[in-house]
């Protein structure tokens, strides 16, 4: 099975091989022993080992037998969804999505909750906390089991979780939110970009489970992207890779705010879109019309999705990935509109089209796959297989 990642035999990897294992058992539902040995290239001898203490620890369960030719009957593992909780928080400049996550990648709670326009960002931060312990307390879950908060929040972020000028929300340049959600919910903070954890809950949760490349193309307020390369969650130099937004589609098109013009997000985001309907109805109403072939609208529609199209077929060549995926809080009714044109345009104009298809879906967690992400970073910075920190000694 190409797609799993394989362990090392090396000393000195056992936190590696471990992830490995866990998260062998996690993509399964229900494997052996000697079925992980196969599919991590781990010795037998080794996942005995790992599987003992993760079954010490209480996060692997055994959970019956099956038979094997010959020999003894093998017993099947699979994790305890209850063993560990993360919070899963995406912010949003127009509402706060949480969710609590049981080890499994299961959603067990929700909440959404709209962002009070001019709130200061402590008092918005101080929203999010409050909102985690209301879902903790709900759900009856002790804080003990919480593994930590993940935040999903628009870019760019530096690498200690401060925001840098993210350009839709005024007034956040420079507020270190990692450390400020850490104090007020008194939970390790772990702390991402809104696409780029959205691929993740993809992967954790969604379609992408076995795809071991595939591209996200996020669309919220603004237009961005997660990468996932041979298993790996592809983050750049600046954890800010894949701003698919700022692909040029239009070379003679409006001013983007980033600099250059005719941006995937200056055309296509929702605000461009009631601009291009004379502002005289809202996103929502512009799609919901699309969709019911209102003809004004449906034009806006397909414009957008043809321009979307043109930048889905540069990444596709760029990367060349089995699998795109459309999600976030914009997609709204015109999801399969966008879906359509552009699997069209990935089928007839990608260069490797004649090598293999590349599949394009809509995300069927898309109003939570941001949230839900966030709570599967704390589980991929607890447990997930890092090679990259494996190489480097970290």
């Amino acid at each position: 099975m190409s797609h799993m990642q394989l362990g090392t035999n090396l000393p000195k990897v056992g936190s590696y091989n471990r992830a490995v294992v866990l998260e062998a058992i996690q993509a399964s539902d229900g494997i052996s022993r000697v079925q992980i040995a196969h599919r991590t290239g781990l010795t037998a001898q080794t996942v005995s080992v790992i599987v003992r203490r993760l079954l010490a620890e209480g996060l692997v369960v055994e959970d019956g037998s099956v038979p094997s030719g010959g020999g003894k009957p093998r017993t099947i593992l699979r994790v305890d969804p209850g063993a560990g909780y993360a919070i899963g928080v995406h912010f949003d400049p127009n509402e706060i999505s949480c969710v609590l996550a049981d080890l499994a990648g299961r959603p067990v709670a929700r909440l959404h909750l709209p962002v009070r326009a001019g709130l200061r960002p402590r008092a918005v931060i101080g929203q999010m906390a409050r909102a985690a312990r209301r879902m903790l307390r709900e759900a009856g879950v002790p804080d003990g089991k919480v593994l930590g908060v993940g935040l999903a929040c628009p870019g760019p972020l530096d690498a200690d979780g401060v925001m840098v000028g993210p350009p839709r929300l005024a007034g956040w340049d420079q507020v270190p939110i990692k450390s400020l959600l850490q104090r007020d919910t008194r939970f390790p903070v772990t702390v991402d970009n809104d696409a780029t954890a959205a691929a993740i809950g993809e992967r954790w949760a969604g379609i992408a489970r076995s795809t071991p490349s595939f591209a996200y193309l996020y669309l919220g307020t603004g237009i961005g992207g997660g990468i996932f390369l041979d298993n790996q969650v592809y983050r750049g130099r600046s954890l800010n890779a894949a701003e698919f937004g700022h692909i040029t589609v239009e070379p003679d098109g409006p001013e983007c705010y980033c600099g250059n013009r005719g941006c995937v997000e200056a055309v296509c985001c929702p605000s461009a879109i009631e601009a291009a309907m004379g502002d005289r109805l809202a996103h929502a109403g512009i799609c919901a019309a699309a969709a019911a072939g209102e003809p004004e609208a449906r034009r806006v529609i397909d414009r957008v999705a043809g321009r979307l199209a043109d930048a889905a077929v540069s990444v596709v060549n760029m990367l060349d990935i089995d699998l795109l995926v459309l999600g976030g809080p914009a997609l709204r009714e015109v999801g399969e509109i966008y879906r359509e044109v552009i699997a069209r345009a990935v089928s007839s104009r990608s260069l490797a089209r004649r090598l293999h298809v590349v599949r394009v879906e809509t995300s069927p967690i898309a109003a939570d796959a941001a949230a839900i992400g966030a709570a599967s970073l704390v589980f991929h910075a607890t447990y997930a297989p890092r090679l990259g920190a494996l190489l480097s000694g970290g």
